[in-house]
């Protein structure tokens, strides 16, 4: 029930944001994410002069055994991959005090990470980025959802 009620708030939050292109999240069943698990997004991009802002979503639990994640992702467009596969690294909780970052209710806790700022595209079309777990275990219990975001770039952001 919280799970729900915190996604609905989320929701509402992001609803009447202009700059958003495209935000989706996975579940993970059981709340563990399986190392052969490969969540993949796919946006459309019509405006290529536009830069754009992406960001990773994560929502965990406060059980989650790490302090951060590796996430791998691979993009790629209408004329196959943009880029090279990149590794980031999430601090999901503080290194020192153990204390979840990001907002949170009870025991669960969302964040978001820009991943990929003011990225541009070459091409109009739909994009697809693959996220994949780089961690050392398979299972990763404590990790309920991951998600992208992809809005506009602001000027005057960095």
């Amino acid at each position: 029930m919280c799970v729900v009620v915190l996604g609905g708030l989320l929701g509402l939050l992001t609803a009447c944001d202009p700059n958003r292109v495209f935000e989706e999240n996975t579940d993970f069943p059981k709340y563990s994410w399986d190392v052969q698990q490969k969540p993949a997004f796919t946006f459309a991009i019509a405006d290529t002069a536009a830069r754009y802002d992406i960001y990773f979503n994560v929502r965990h639990a406060s059980a989650y055994g790490y302090y951060n994640l590796y996430v791998k992702h691979t993009l790629t467009g209408p004329a196959g991959a943009v880029g090279p596969p990149l590794l980031h690294q999430m601090l999901l909780m503080d290194a020192k005090t153990g204390e979840p970052k990001g907002s949170g209710t009870g025991d669960i806790y969302d964040m978001q990470l820009l991943a990929l700022p003011r990225q541009r595209f070459a091409a109009p079309g739909n994009y697809t980025l693959t996220l994949e777990q780089y961690m050392r275990q398979d299972q990763l219990p404590g990790l309920m959802a991951v998600g992208i975001r992809v809005a506009r770039h602001e000027a005057g952001k960095k």
